[in-house]
């Protein structure tokens, strides 16, 4: 490098480690993230508005939800419920009371009951997703999670601003049976259940029971 100012090295080095941390970065981003827990899945019906947890490839309990109002999507800055499959990133909120509401996914000490009138934060419990795809790359930075709502009347009916909306009791029993790593797809058709086996879980107020599961030598469901 004779005849360069000690200006112009220190510009050509300032280069080179932009260009190998670009190179870094994108090598990391194309390798997925490794499970942690290999035995748990969930899968979110768009179409059912419905969560199932599976254990070991069994069903072990499905959920009323609420994807978004908005539709389905990835594009940054929209509302949209964002498809395919994902990792459980983070649980945040381990410990705290039902109710709890969270900003910025720290609690607040506010507790609110089911349905408080003119309320929609976070509460509860937050699973934080990042997305395992192309077309779902988008979710992590967008902040999508698997939460709790204190606007339970609307579960069974797309009402979210882009994340999937539990009843409080059922995201904090979620969170105790998965561990960060568990697998989680988000698909716009059925669940992958018989139709007359997802009927017997409705309760006469057509909400999914929670806490079901099914047993392992009969055909119908266990409440737990």
């Amino acid at each position: 490098m004779q005849g360069l100012s000690l200006r112009h090295i220190c510009h050509l080095l300032a280069l080179f480690s932009l260009i190998g941390s670009l190179h870094a970065e994108r090598i990391e981003s194309a390798v997925p993230a490794a499970s942690d827990d290999p035995h748990h899945e969930i899968i979110v019906s768009v179409k059912d508005q419905r969560l199932l947890l599976k254990t070991d490839g069994k069903t072990q309990a499905i959920y009323p939800v609420s994807t978004s109002r908005f539709g389905i999507g990835d594009r940054l800055g929209s509302y949209t419920t964002p498809l395919g499959k994902f990792l459980v990133r983070m649980k945040i909120g381990m410990g705290q009371p039902l109710g709890e509401v969270f900003h910025s996914r720290k609690p607040t000490g506010e507790v609110l009951k089911p349905n408080a009138p003119g309320r929609d934060p976070i509460v509860t419990r937050i699973l934080w997703l990042e997305g395992m795809e192309p077309g779902n790359r988008n979710a992590f930075n967008r902040g999508i999670y698997i939460h709790g709502t204190p606007q339970e009347n609307l579960l069974g009916h797309p009402a979210s601003f882009g994340c999937i909306r539990m009843r409080s009791t059922d995201v904090a029993a979620l969170c105790d049976r998965i561990s960060t790593g568990a697998s989680v797809r988000i698909t716009p058709d059925h669940l992958p259940v018989h139709e007359s086996f997802l009927g017997d879980l409705l309760n006469p107020h057509g909400l999914v029971a929670s806490h079901t599961r099914i047993p392992e030598r009969a055909g119908k469901q266990v409440t737990q």
